[in-house]
Parts: C-alpha cells; sequence; structure tokens
C-alpha cells in the first residue's frame, strides 16, 4: 500500500549503517516514523529532503507494519535556518516540542500549520526571536489542552491582574495571593498580558500581527517557557542547547 503525504522532519536516527529512521509531522496522519532507506550513504538521492526541519512529500510503502520511503521531494528546506546557527537551534526546540506532544496516526493539522508558521517566521520575517518563540510556546500549549485563564485575578476578578500562576494556568493580583497559596507565579505587564490574550484567540494567520518592544518580547518569553515546562512537566535539551548560545554573548535576543 503507497500513501503520499507532505510532512516536516522533526527528527532523524540511525537504523544501521546505510540506512535512518525519520520522524514527521504531517496534518492527516499525526506523526509518523518512517525507515529511510540508504540515507546514511553518500551521494543518497534522499540526502537533499530526509534533513531535520525539511518540510517535504513523501510517497511512502508499507511493509510488515513499517513505512519505508519508496520517493522524496523537498517542499520547504528553510535555508535560512542552516545559516544562522541560533536560529537552527530554536526552530530545533520547535521540533523537539511538537515531537513531544503529537501522537501516531492522529490527525493534527493545527501543530503542522503552528510549526510551519514559527519555521517561517525565523527565517523570512524581521521580527525578534524571542517573539517567535512565545507565539510559538503559548499556542502550542493551547493546541496540547493547556488554554490559560487569562480573563482577570481568580480571587478578585479584576482584569488586570499582575500575576500568572504557572501551575494552575491564570491570573492573580499579588494582593491577593494567600499564605497557604503554593506554586511559582510570574510577574506580568498589561502589554504582556494583551499579547497572551490575543494569541489564545487569534486566528493562525494572524499570530504575527501584534507588536511588543524587544524587552516586553523577551519577558513574555520567559513567562510562556516556564509555563509550557510546567504543564508539560518537563524540559527541553533543545531549548537549553539554544539558550546556552544566547549566553555566549548575543545579549540583544536573550531569552
Amino acid at each position: 500500500m503507497y500513501l503520499t503525504i507532505r510532512g516536516l522532519v522533526l527528527r532523524v536516527t540511525d537504523y544501521n549503517d546505510r540506512d535512518a529512521l525519520l520522524t514527521l509531522l504531517t496534518g492527516g496522519h499525526g506523526k509518523l516514523t518512517v525507515k529511510a532507506r540508504g540515507l546514511r550513504r553518500r551521494n543518497s538521492p534522499l540526502s537533499g529532503v530526509c534533513q531535520l526541519l525539511t518540510l517535504g512529500e513523501f510517497t511512502l510503502f508499507e511493509y510488515r507494519g513499517m513505512y519505508t520511503i519508496n520517493e522524496a521531494a523537498p517542499v520547504e528546506p528553510f535555508l535560512g535556518l542552516r545559516k544562522d546557527l541560533q536560529k537552527l537551534a530554536l526552530g530545533t526546540y520547535f521540533a523537539q516540542v511538537a515531537e513531544v506532544i503529537s501522537q501516531e496516526d492522529l490527525p493534527n493539522p493545527e501543530l503542522l500549520s503552528l510549526t510551519l508558521n514559527c519555521l517561517h517566521a525565523l527565517t523570512a520575517l524581521s521580527l525578534p526571536e524571542a517573539m517567535v518563540k512565545a507565539v510559538f510556546e503559548l499556542r502550542v500549549a493551547c493546541l496540547a489542552g493547556y488554554t490559560p485563564d487569562l480573563s482577570g485575578c481568580h480571587v478578585c476578578g479584576r482584569a488586570e491582574a499582575d500575576r500568572f500562576d504557572l501551575s494552575a494556568g491564570r491570573l492573580e493580583c499579588v494582593n491577593c495571593r494567600s499564605d497557604r497559596s503554593g506554586g511559582l507565579r510570574m510577574p506580568l505587564r498589561p502589554g504582556e498580558l494583551d499579547a497572551m490574550r490575543y494569541l489564545c484567540v487569534c486566528e493562525p494567520k494572524k499570530l504575527f500581527s501584534f507588536r511588543l518592544p524587544e524587552e516586553s518580547c523577551r519577558r513574555l518569553a520567559r513567562v510562556t517557557e516556564a509555563y509550557l515546562a510546567t504543564q508539560l512537566e518537563r524540559g527541553f535539551s533543545t531549548l537549553d542547547f539554544y539558550k546556552s548560545l544566547l549566553m555566549e554573548g548575543i545579549g540583544e535576543n536573550h531569552v
């Protein structure tokens, strides 16, 4: 049985001396693991498309319960990422998160669209990396079922609450916190709160239509990063690597 799909390469893993396994994110079939025969050989015809963070069109055939690539062609290689290690590292973080929250054979076109839009933003739009990172993290949290309640302080109802409870995913005023309250709260300024509210409900094609000063983007990205990690109850090695690059001296993009 043959299957033709469009998918984004999230991970490439050695299978044996000649072959590799690809983890693909697709819209109609969710996450798929496929074999790329001969990919590890020199001059493999699949090498141009079977690269991390490449969107390709793949014709697969199924044999003994595993899909194998029969033909493949690149659709969008995101070449701009490969010229900038920092952007490539951030894109790889997006891929690792997408792999964690996606499921085998469960359609998730929204996740594929979000990931592709954020990779496009990194390569083609003149936006702060922190802004793209915050957009991805908050929106992917919503897709994973962790949409926060940003209507107002959960105690007094005040709309412009100034703290965000990472565990409960809700707002709180600093004066409303009880001594018995647990969990970590992070400060939120009005512009950052407005951006979070916008990102939770806006149309996918308008994800990058808001604007914040770069310092606000960095603060927002720290909140969205902490929220996603708290809800997923895990960290990401790719994020650690990205942040290590920032610490090496590119201060204007420090997240």
